[in-house]
């Protein structure tokens, strides 16, 4: 069984949001064993300037370090990162288990993104879009695609 860390700027507040993840959740169970850890986002002004910008991605990232440990493959979400199908995220998860990476870790960023330093040590950056998705609602999208992939992996019905 893989287990999963979903490490995330920000906190879920939408209760259709809270109800979608966790039916996500239910439907893992079998598959995964999930976990969620949120850290705060950081407050900043309608219109930051750069150096404000610098200063937030550093302090979510500084949190979000503190619940990194090793022994995990690291994978970031951004944007800017390499584009993949359902396909190809869940043949990323059947390798990382058939080469001992058990355990995966998932960075969501917070309304700015992610540290340049966090992309810099993931494992992978991807993305599931050129489309830019508020980061509580890509949660979501992160826990169906979690769930189709296992579901492509075992050869079960649902992706078709």
């Amino acid at each position: 069984m893989i287990h999963l860390h979903i490490l995330a700027v920000g906190r879920i507040k939408e209760r259709y949001l809270v109800d979608g993840i966790r039916e996500y959740q239910r439907r893992l169970r079998p598959y995964a064993r999930v976990n969620v850890t949120e850290v705060a986002d950081c407050p900043f002004s309608p219109w930051p300037s750069a150096q404000e910008r610098q200063n937030v991605l550093a302090a979510e990232a500084a949190a979000l370090q503190k619940h990194l440990s090793g022994g995990t493959r690291l994978v970031a979400f951004d944007r800017r990162g390499r584009a993949v199908s359902s396909e190809e995220f869940a043949a990323l998860l059947a390798d990382a288990a058939l080469y001992g990476q058990s355990h995966v870790t998932f960075l969501i960023g917070g309304a700015l993104g992610l540290d340049p330093s966090l992309l810099r040590a993931a494992d992978d950056v991807l993305s599931f879009s050129r489309l830019t998705f508020p980061h509580q609602m890509f949660r979501l999208i992160l826990f169906e695609q979690v769930y189709r992939a296992c579901k492509i992996n075992k050869r079960e019905p649902y992706h078709w």
